[in-house]
């Protein structure tokens, strides 16, 4: 069954990497929404000695953001981890201008706030043009504990506009994105805690980057303002690795990734690595009665094009997708690329599976929308992945990623999962008996129809609208498509890859 499901050494296609196919024996959690995950990583933090190993990836790091409402900020909970022996390493990435509402300033600020604590924390722009480092995981081993070994995979940064509950008020340290989310923009992600021996090959993943000695940026202005900075460009070697964790649990884990095909390589991908894309690939066009599907995106009719397939193929198959209501990007120069991105894709996807293609996005109990975060697919309650990767081209081809693809051998994590979830945006402690999608449609059109009455009478359960993408001018759209493919969604494949259509 798993050579059904996961792709095999072979179907990778990245022989240069040292992690496997995949591994048996764990135990997965799925926390959902910020609160949770800063709750459970501040605990197991805490836990640490001196001679313990904290490594961590990151697109955007606060320093100052607080991991409880009265606990220590993020940054000083890593740098009082380091102070008391433990062995603290980050890899961040050097973002790029805050003009152009990015982090590369609040980056800055965290990686010397570890390294003046004695850690270390490099910006890493070792990325095609226009990319980015999006992988989100730490690590924690323990030599001698290594039942306290672990490790954390998601969507979820350690920084501002993260820390939400499931009610979605908003975290208290806000990140500033689109006036149309409020000043505190709800915030709905999903990070998972993973046991066993799948810790091992995610800190493989970890020392495979660290360990590239290549130049962090090819920018020299980068070189001179790092120098001039005294800025750490030569990282100490990494302690040997411990044996991975013994089993744990029954789960099996496959990591999928995203390293994108760049001028000189990776030594770890020297010609890139697509398992995300492939991984997805595979797994869908097994689908046969339901894909759910939360993303940040769902763009690219190259991607949707594996669940169009899917949908037309398997008359049976319905797929339901919780998306954001609005681009986080704020003017037309920022949303306009992102709905013209997505108005095709649905497009694609509607003409394939008709009334089969449930799209919702949510808001809160005052009526502001939240922001969708989250990326997770479960493919007919067996196959399920979550991680940092989002249905896009640029996800599945450009910039680096990193995703949890699961199988349970009872069928029970991906089923609990979904159900967990839908029953959040639902706002049910248990979900009637009936189709999923009949049930989501049903609660959409309630609370639409009361929006739609001038909001008459109490307010319907649930939290879900069905989405309908905003119609972009056919004049719009001629410069979207442009900023779309070159900014929003560009493709970073190898040439032969693109000429045949593939992955």
């Amino acid at each position: 069954m798993k050579q059904d499901w996961f792709l095999t050494e072979e179907e990778r296609g990245n022989p240069h990497t040292r992690i496997t196919a995949w591994t048996d024996g764990n135990a997965v959690r799925p926390l959902i929404d910020g609160k949770e995950y800063f709750a459970e990583l501040y605990a197991a933090i805490e836990q640490m000695e001196r001679g313990d190993l904290l490594l961590f990836t990151d697109w955007r790091g606060d320093a100052s953001q607080r991991v409880s409402r009265n606990g220590p900020t993020i940054g000083d909970l890593l740098c009082a981890a380091a102070e008391r022996g433990v062995r603290v390493k980050g890899l961040i990435w050097r973002s790029h201008w805050n003009a152009l509402q990015f982090s590369a300033a609040e980056n800055r600020r965290f990686a010397r706030k570890i390294e003046a604590a004695g850690g270390e924390c490099l910006r890493d722009m070792r990325v095609r043009v226009g990319g980015s480092h999006h992988q989100k995981l730490v690590v924690l081993r323990h030599p001698g504990r290594p039942e306290l070994d672990r490790a954390y995979v998601g969507g979820i940064d350690l920084c501002h506009g993260r820390r939400d509950t499931p009610a979605h008020e908003g975290d208290p340290q806000p990140v500033e994105i689109t006036p149309k989310y409020g000043r505190r923009a709800p915030w709905h992600d999903v990070q998972l805690e993973l046991r066993g021996p799948v810790v091992g090959q995610i800190e493989a993943t970890f020392r495979e980057r660290w360990e590239d000695r290549s130049a962090l940026s090819r920018n020299p202005l980068h070189w001179f303002q790092d120098t001039v900075a005294d800025e750490n460009l030569d990282p100490d070697r990494l302690p040997p690795q411990q044996p991975d964790p013994s089993p744990v649990g029954s789960l099996s884990v496959q990591l999928l990734r995203t390293y994108p095909h760049r001028h000189g390589g990776y030594p770890f991908a020297p010609d890139g690595e697509f398992s995300v894309a492939r991984g997805y690939c595979k797994a869908v066009k097994r689908a046969r009665r339901l894909i759910y599907l939360e993303d940040q995106y769902l763009w690219s009719p190259k991607v949707a094009s594996c669940f169009a397939d899917a949908l037309r193929e398997n008359p049976g198959l319905h797929l339901i997708a919780v998306v954001p209501r609005h681009p986080d990007r704020p003017g037309r120069f920022g949303s306009m690329p992102q709905l013209y991105g997505r108005s095709r894709a649905l497009a694609m996807l509607r003409e394939a599976g008709g009334d089969r293609l449930h799209v919702f996005s949510p808001e809160n109990a005052a009526g502001t929308p939240i922001y969708v975060h989250a990326k997770v697919c479960v493919v007919d309650d067996t196959w399920v992945t979550t991680g940092s990767d989002n249905v896009s081209l640029r996800s599945w081809t450009h910039d680096s990623e990193l995703t949890c693809a699961i199988l349970d051998p009872s069928g029970t994590y991906p089923r609990d999962l979904r159900e967990r979830l839908c029953k959040e945006h639902l706002e049910l402690d248990e979900l009637p008996e009936g189709p999923i999608e009949e049930i989501f449609d049903a609660s959409a059109k309630a609370l639409q129809a009361w929006h739609d009455s001038g909001k008459i009478g109490p307010r319907p359960a649930g939290r879900l609208l069905p989405y309908h993408p905003p119609r972009v001018p056919r004049h719009t759209a001629a410069w979207a498509r442009v900023v779309y493919n070159t900014i929003h969604d560009p493709d970073g494949r190898p040439r032969q890859l693109r000429r045949a259509g593939a992955f």
